[in-house]
């Protein structure tokens, strides 16, 4: 393979900012070390490294918080990796207009905070708020629990700035809401992963922060009940922000109760008056189908709780599980989970399952002692 021309690497964006040797440990994929690491700070600075790593032949890996990193094949060979972490600017914030451009390094936390200052917020909520960047998940598509009211990154991306392989700086889209002009170019690059070019920047749709945010726990003890009140909930008047079903395994790691089938985790957002009223009614609607206790929480409670189930399978102390994701129709989703985890145990492996009710994706975090995953990935 050519060797990496550190020198050309070092003019383009500064010395500090070009990592070399036992400096590229943080960054090893699937046991492949980089040549270099880089950490551009503009559009053009992204553009000049492309440029040279073409005519050198050198691949190039985009990476933002790289939560998402272990998705796909690792490459053969890893030449360049070039960082967004200095691409972290709040380039444009217009409240009026409920729309913000920002580079694509930010993470998705700092951004909420800058928002936040003028009640406004990006309605995406995937794992690890404080690692994603804004351009990670527009590449990866990522989405969270709340995909269920505000759906995912696809809806709110109206803009993108994006450096393709050749250094040519490519602009979609605008910075208004209400721009359908010509062929939509920045959801060709939601998803991407990066293969298509360097996500630079990006202008997004907001929406005013509810005032009011709650989360319901309902505690079943059949998994069949809870897709049952599932399936209830959104027959209902109730306007859920987002609707997980998670079996035992789930509901004990992320809840904590020792004593549960099942359980349905509602988020209702928007104005004091309406949540408190929509909190009462999960009870009254939810009673007769098998509901054996809820829990209301708020603050610091509500986001630990979101917290602790987006990691699952992402935290060290599950390093060596499997997640497998897959789609069904909402209404057998229930029906599902219970097949994974019927065969889970028959392979001898734990599994935690949870589902995006109302969207039909389920999800499996596989683990065992010395026992072969790839026996339940046809689930």
């Amino acid at each position: 393979m050519p060797g990496v021309p550190l020198d050309k690497l070092r003019a383009i964006v500064g010395a500090p900012n070009v990592l070399t040797g036992i400096e590229c440990s943080p960054y090893v994929l699937e046991g492949r070390t980089p040549e270099a690491v880089v950490f551009p700070a503009s559009k053009e600075e992204i553009a000049a490294v492309l440029v040279l790593a073409g005519q050198e032949g050198i691949s190039v890996l985009p990476l933002g918080g790289g939560t998402k990193i272990g998705i796909g094949a690792p490459p053969g060979y890893l030449g360049i990796v070039l960082g967004t972490r200095r691409l972290a600017r709040l380039v444009e914030h217009v409240p009026g207009d409920l729309t913000a451009t920002a580079e694509a390094g930010v993470t998705l936390a700092a951004f909420q905070a800058e928002l936040g200052r003028r009640g406004q917020w990006l309605s995406l909520d995937p794992p690890s708020a404080e690692r994603a960047t804004l351009g990670g998940i527009l590449a990866a598509n990522a989405s969270g629990p709340r995909r269920h009211l505000y759906g995912t990154v696809r809806d709110l991306l109206i803009g993108v700035t994006v450096v393709t392989a050749d250094g040519s700086i490519v602009r979609g889209g605008g910075k208004v809401v209400k721009n359908v002009a010509g062929y939509d170019l920045p959801k060709l690059f939601v998803g991407s992963f990066g293969t298509l070019g360097v996500i630079a920047e990006a202008t997004v749709k907001l929406r005013p922060r509810p005032d009011a945010d709650r989360l319901v726990v309902a505690r079943f003890h059949r998994l069949k009940d809870a897709g049952a009140a599932a399936r209830a909930v959104m027959a209902s008047d109730l306007v859920p922000a987002a609707l997980e079903l998670v079996d035992g395994e789930a509901y004990r790691a992320v809840v904590g109760a020792g004593d549960a089938g099942a359980g349905l985790l509602i988020a209702l957002d928007g104005i004091l008056e309406q949540v408190e009223w929509q909190c009462a009614e999960v009870s009254r609607l939810l009673s007769p189908l098998g509901l054996v206790d809820v829990q209301v929480l708020d603050g610091a409670a509500r986001d630990e709780t979101w917290s602790v189930l987006g990691a699952l399978g992402r935290s060290d102390a599950e390093r060596g599980a499997a997640v497998v994701n897959w789609g069904v129709l909402p209404t057998q989703l229930a029906e599902s989970l219970e097949d994974g985890a019927t065969i889970a145990q028959r392979n001898g492996l734990r599994a935690a399952l949870s589902a995006h009710a109302g969207v039909g994706i389920a999800t499996a975090v596989i683990s065992g002692n010395g026992a072969d995953t790839n026996d339940i990935l046809c689930v």
